[in-house]
């Protein structure tokens, strides 16, 4: 077994040992066994040196084990841990072969060596004097010195200190130590050799590196084509259509159609896309060009940086909206019962954020004169109202914004930056309802900068409402491109009630809303008496909603005049209140229809539980809510045959029309027949509980919030089985146009006479002073100082 331990270190524990012998000998028992004891000590040094030799020789093995493995095997770092000698062996040795021969050839190795090796004590002793002293008396009477018993000194011969020499055959001692050198010297030429070569040029190293280099770099009309694809949000705002695009990437890439792939995928393997697709086949081959250079992508130029913390084991979920009891409105009522059933979930905690109007606002938006004089005593009002419906306790924070209520166009507006009411701890998801509402003229912090997860829930066809005003399709046109923007900034995923609504990016169509469980509750009351053999409706038609033109009115006094002699006999009710009120009634009684107005109600008033007919003709709804609990309360539904009630066709009780005469139709079966009840699976469509499972489901709160893991992972390696999975060096072209819309859309919302152009409220982009006393906020001259005054 080899000996590493250093020589030095083996000397230090016997040197004081020796030198005492040495002094012993020199003082008791005279020059002779002082030259006896040198003998022994240069012996000493020879076994040092062949046990030099021996680590010497164990090295020189170990280096020929390496070199042979590495010709045997790839020339990569497993093969040298195949054995654990050698693996032990090469972690002591970390220097490379260079700097063994830089070492070890050094003219002064030889001479280093020996003085490590030679032996010396720990403790020095000067024994210069004492040889000065010998030497002095040994002159002086001729004669050996030595010592008597008591420490005298006696005279004898001389002997000089010169007599003690070095021999040659000491020095051929150190012969193994040149040996080493040469050996070094050799191993380095040998790994330098054609072995090595060989042996590198079969191994799996070199064969992953060459075939890297074998992916042809990109050409010219490859990058253009990648640059119009990712530069669609930016052509999309000016008004170039996608279809457009898509057929300039297939017209730059169509000459490398069938090549693309084929040059970028190893010999051997198959394609890793099998599509006609020309986008997904470039995006691979950016994927795969990007992948061989080893580029990394570390994110896109306007995105924040900051990471959100989520490790305290429960997410926030924050539900912002732009309306709030008691305006009975869908945007008031929907977000209040998502959440609801959202809270139920311990995974998360949830706040909804509505807006708090001063006075005088109240007193134009609530019904009944109620006002409320604290947001604590809304709030109350608000949670009273909810559980009486729900039937279960309610779990989650209300908290208020500024809001100003708008005449003209008949909204509450935001009044400064609404995400600064969420703080920053609980940003972590924010579902915005309405999100281009919320955002026309929001100036403050990007809300996908702010939090994690963005999804926005389009309530309202605002491009069918403003097309009814003057200059409706210029003012169109400009709140399109504008609704573009604000989802492209601030929103990452954006649900669509129904296809009514305008073609949104990053959206997709689901409803997610439901029906207040008091309707469910009514249809089945309603089942149960026809079962005991009780009428079950004793009334005929009715149609309920806000009295304005848009809500449907304009259709069905169309419909109602131009078939008022088909419909000899049939009465409908109308129940609404509203700022075209005086104009519909006034309109009706011209033309002599038979309209009974009466003042709005809830739906789920008693009085309305005996119809049996809701007709609903507006095209202006993205989903009408009174449709959906009309169907829940077992009654029939005529309503257009239009994309806002694509939802309610698979309900045998709905029954849509295309054309006036098809109404007159539908009207006239409906009120001859009676509706069929619903089946389990129907009312649990219309619930809440399904229209939750269908939000987390589309908006990817699912996969956000950790919830069915291994679902949403099956579903996501399904869908994506076709297309490779893109590297992250992929540089994201969309995001730094989404961010550049948004920063230009912050520096345009700045400026108080650009935004009072495009119909901004004066005095929004701050909170005022009642604001701020009412929601017990500093004043907005010191949250938002003006630095120069």
């Amino acid at each position: 077994m080899i000996n590493l331990k250093p020589p030095e270190a083996r000397a230090s524990t016997s040197a004081p040992v020796t030198a005492e012998k040495a002094l012993s000998s020199i003082i008791s028992r005279g020059w002779k066994e002082v030259r006896d004891s040198a003998d022994a000590d240069l012996r000493l040094m020879k076994n040092r040196a062949n046990s030099f030799k021996d680590l010497a020789s164990s090295f020189d093995r170990e280096l020929e084990n390496f070199l042979h493995s590495a010709s045997k095997s790839t020339f990569a770092v497993p093969a040298i841990g195949s054995s654990p000698s050698e693996s032990d062996f090469v972690k002591r040795l970390k220097p490379k072969l260079s700097e063994f021969r830089r070492t070890y050839s050094s003219p002064d190795f030889s001479r280093k060596v020996l003085e490590k090796l030679s032996p010396r004590a720990s403790i020095r002793i000067d024994l210069s004097a004492i040889r000065n002293a010998i030497v002095s008396e040994v002159e002086d009477g001729e004669g050996a010195v030595d010592f008597d018993e008591k420490g005298r000194l006696r005279r004898g011969r001389r002997v000089g200190f010169k007599d003690f020499r070095w021999e040659e055959s000491h020095l051929k001692d150190w012969e193994p130590v040149r040996a080493l050198k040469t050996r070094l010297r050799e191993l380095e030429r040998k790994s330098s050799s054609s072995e090595i070569l060989e042996s590198l040029k079969n191994s799996e190293f070199v064969e992953k590196v060459k075939s890297s280099m074998e992916v042809p770099p990109l050409d010219v009309p490859e990058l253009f084509a990648y640059l119009v694809r990712q530069s669609r949000p930016f052509l999309d705002q000016l008004g170039i259509r996608r279809d457009i695009s898509d057929k300039i990437v297939e017209s730059l890439c169509s000459k490398r159609k069938n090549q693309l792939l084929l040059r970028s995928t190893p010999a051997g393997e198959s394609s890793i896309v099998e599509s006609d697709n020309i986008g997904d086949e470039l995006d691979v081959r950016i994927a795969s060009v990007l992948q061989s250079t080893g580029h990394c992508y570390e994110g896109g130029f306007w995105t924040d940086s900051s990471n959100h913390d989520t490790t305290n084991g429960k997410r926030h979920v924050a539900i912002v909206t732009t309306a709030s009891l008691p305006w009975m409105t869908g945007t008031a009522v929907n977000p209040l019962f998502r959440a609801a059933y959202l809270s139920e979930s311990a995974k998360q905690d949830v706040t909804l954020l509505v807006p708090w109007l001063c006075r005088s606002d109240q007193e134009l938006v609530y019904p009944n004169n109620l006002t409320f004089s604290s947001p604590e005593e809304q709030e109350a009002y608000i949670r009273n109202w909810l559980e009486e419906r729900v039937g279960f306790k309610t779990d989650f924070k209300i908290s208020f914004y500024p809001g100003k209520f708008q005449k003209e166009r008949r909204s509450i507006m935001p009044a400064g930056d609404t995400s600064q009411f969420i703080p920053s701890k609980d940003a972590d998801i924010a579902i915005l309802e309405e999100p281009e509402h919320l955002n026309w003229y929001h100036h403050g912090k990007r809300w996908t900068d702010k939090f994690n997860h963005v999804v926005g829930i389009v309530h309202t066809n605002y491009l069918e409402y403003i097309k009814r005003e003057k200059n409706g399709a210029i003012q169109a046109f400009f709140v399109k491109h504008i609704n573009n923007l604000v989802m492209r900034a601030y929103c990452h995923k954006v649900l669509r009630l129904s296809a009514a609504t305008q073609d949104l990016p990053k959206s997709v169509v689901c409803n997610v809303h439901g029906v207040n469980p008091k309707f469910l509750e009514i249809g089945e009351k309603v089942d149960a008496g026809r079962e005991r053999g009780e009428q079950a409706f004793t009334k005929g038609a009715y149609f309920l909603g806000k009295m304005v033109w848009a809500k449907g009115y304009r259709e069905l006094i169309d419909l109602l005049a131009k078939h008022k002699k088909d419909l000899d006999g049939f009465n409908l009710d109308v129940f609404g209140n509203g700022e075209d009120a005086h104009e519909v009634q006034s309109t009706a009684r011209k033309l002599d229809l038979n309209l009974n107005f009466m003042k709005g109600r809830d739906h789920a008033d008693d009085s309305l539980h005996g119809y049996k007919v809701f007709i609903n003709p507006s095209v202006s709804d993205v989903l009408c809510t009174a449709t959906a609990e009309a169907l829940a309360m077992g009654k029939f539904v005529v309503c257009a045959d239009h994309p806002s009630n694509e939802f309610f066709r698979s309900f045998p009780n709905c029954m849509t029309y295309s054309t006036p005469e098809d109404f007159v139709a539908k009207v006239r079966e409906a009120m001859a027949n009676e509706p069929q009840p619903l089946t389990s699976e129907q009312r649990y469509n219309l619930s809440w509980e399904a229209a939750t499972q269908r939000f987390m489901q589309y908006s990817e709160l699912d996969r956000v919030l950790n919830i069915n893991d291994k679902e949403v992972d099956s579903q996501s390696s399904q869908n994506n089985h076709q297309i490779m999975k893109k590297s992250v060096s992929m540089p994201n072209l969309t995001g730094v146009v989404d961010g550049g819309l948004a920063f230009a859309h912050y520096c345009f919302t700045g400026n108080e006479f650009l935004r009072r152009c495009t119909g901004a409220m004066p005095g929004t982009r701050e909170y005022d002073m009642k604001h701020g006393e009412d929601l017990h906020l500093l004043p907005p001259q010191v949250e938002n100082p003006i630095y120069g005054w």
